[in-house]
């Protein structure tokens, strides 16, 4: 946060106070913003008064101080490199802290991102640190989407505070801001030019971060070929014409340094958890067989370079041009994505025609009223598919009992037949009975009446007379039981065919 008007060191708290600055958001903001109307504010300008005596306004830096204190600060670090590169021993040198990590391997599907938030004091300054680091980056044999999940993430934290701040009970003050201040981008140590996926991943983020960009591990490369790597970066940024954060001018006690600091981007940086003692001292540092790589040595590397500008001169204007620029043009293209339009006078292009946006209450009245019409369209839509529908279905019923009635009556039609075919049996079954009766009595009859008389012709002949008598009436008494059974027969086969011809009747 900024403390305007402040300009004294305040010895009890160990606090310094700078000079008010300019901030440099406010210069590339101004771009954005309807033209202003000079004899307006002039019009509206204050008259300067001189106090007669003390009034006590004078402590209101104090008492910002005070509360900004008493509430804390947070800084969000996002930081992008391949896997291995050094993301974790920069941040731990960073702020000379040995922070938990765990070691990533090379086999990741995808690339995701893990953020770890760790509560720092210095002093009587309380930090909420949270460090973002990308896992998996670069590993994948496609690596054309890589950084979507990156800018996922950052626009994850921009919708978050966003829908906080749109709540009708917020409460900004206790919410823990997510939003990411700084990315600090590691280039691999090629020595000849930025990869694509590096190009393609900062062109995504260079709307939405600041970005740092960092050429890590930089004591495997030799001064020569660091400070040529150096020259083809910052000339590719420019002919691809990538935005990177550049540390502000505006303010003349730091506009020097930064200015000078500006020119060293991007920073060459060592990073190292090692303890090494170098002469009488203990320092931060690589050994390699042919000598010592100092981590806080400038002739070394520019890590010192990168703390004295990200933390300790600059972190405020990070998190400032993270909320006035990039967290503004989010919200701007949000609020500008339902409708919602500034109410200021603007003039239309190519006419001297002026127009006025609409406010937020008309513009509130303009979109609940297209979403009332949409609704009840959608709700007459909804109606005419439902009526539509409940047709089809009656002339689907109908057909349905059209079909039910015809094979009713069908099947009426086959019992009838069959009950007739029925009464026809019985009649022929009634009329056999009887032809049978009649043969059976008249056989009774035949067998019954006595033979004609004979002349005698001995025994045997006799006997024989009345074998032939006997076989004649078994011969009858056949003949009979044959022509039931040819009867019976004729009767199953007219039943067959009936059946068939019904059969083929139904299905065709």
């Amino acid at each position: 946060m900024s403390f305007p008007g402040l300009s004294k060191l305040k010895q009890e708290n160990h606090l310094v106070y700078f000079p008010p600055q300019k901030y440099k958001s406010e210069t590339r903001m101004r771009a954005s913003y309807p033209p202003v109307n000079k004899e307006e504010t002039r019009s509206q300008s204050s008259r300067p008064l001189s106090l007669s005596g003390h009034v006590g306004f004078d402590s209101l830096p104090d008492q910002l101080v005070n509360k900004y204190i008493q509430q804390g600060f947070c800084f969000n670090i996002l930081c992008i490199g391949e896997t291995g590169i050094g993301k974790s021993t920069l941040i731990h040198s960073l702020f000379n802290n040995s922070f938990d990590y765990r070691v990533s391997t090379h086999f990741q599907p995808n690339v995701r991102l893990k953020a770890e938030t760790y509560e720092l004091r210095e002093s009587n300054v309380r930090l909420k640190l949270t460090i973002i680091e990308t896992v998996g980056f670069g590993d994948q044999i496609n690596k054309e989407d890589s950084y979507q999940p990156i800018v996922d993430y950052v626009d994850a934290q921009f919708e978050a505070y966003l829908q906080e701040e749109l709540k009708i009970n917020r409460s900004l003050y206790n919410y823990r801001d997510t939003r990411i201040h700084v990315c600090l981008y590691f280039i691999s140590p090629t020595g000849h030019s930025l990869k694509t996926l590096d190009l393609v991943t900062m062109k995504n983020l260079s709307r939405k971060v600041n970005i740092i960009p960092l050429i890590a591990k930089a004591d495997t490369i030799s001064k020569t070929e660091l400070q040529q790597f150096k020259v083809n970066i910052m000339s590719e940024l420019v002919s691809s014409r990538l935005q990177i954060y550049q540390f502000p001018t505006d303010d003349e006690s730091i506009a020097n340094i930064n200015a000078n600091m500006n020119a060293h981007l991007p920073f060459a940086v060592v990073g190292s958890l090692e303890d090494v003692k170098v002469g009488d001292k203990t320092v931060k540092a690589r050994q390699y067989p042919w000598g010592v790589v100092e981590v806080e040595n400038e002739n070394h590397c520019d890590f010192v370079k990168l703390r004295e500008m990200m933390i300790c001169t600059n972190m405020e204007d990070l998190i400032e041009q993270t909320c006035s620029v990039h967290y503004e043009l989010y919200r701007q293209y949000k609020l500008e994505e339902v409708g919602f339009r500034d109410t200021d006078q603007i003039r239309i292009p190519d006419s001297k025609k002026t127009t006025h946006r609409e406010s937020l209450q008309e513009t509130y009245e303009a979109k609940r009223i297209e979403f009332l019409n949409g609704l009840r369209q959608k709700e007459e839509e909804m109606r005419q598919r439902f009526v539509r529908r409940v047709k089809e279905k009656e002339v689907q019923l109908k057909e349905a009992e059209r079909e039910l009635q015809l094979e009713f009556e069908h099947l009426k039609r086959l019992d009838e037949e069959e009950r007739m075919k029925l009464e026809e049996k019985r009649r022929l079954l009634e009329e056999e009975i009887i032809a049978f009766n009649d043969r059976k009595a008249a056989a009774e009859i035949i067998q019954g009446r006595p033979l004609p008389p004979t002349p005698t012709v001995g025994y045997k002949k006799d006997k024989d007379r009345k074998k032939d008598q006997g076989f004649r009436l078994e011969l009858l008494c056949f003949d009979v039981r044959d022509q039931e059974f040819v009867n019976i027969q004729e009767e199953r086969e007219k039943e067959r065919l009936e059946r068939e011809r019904a059969h083929r009747e139904h299905h065709e």
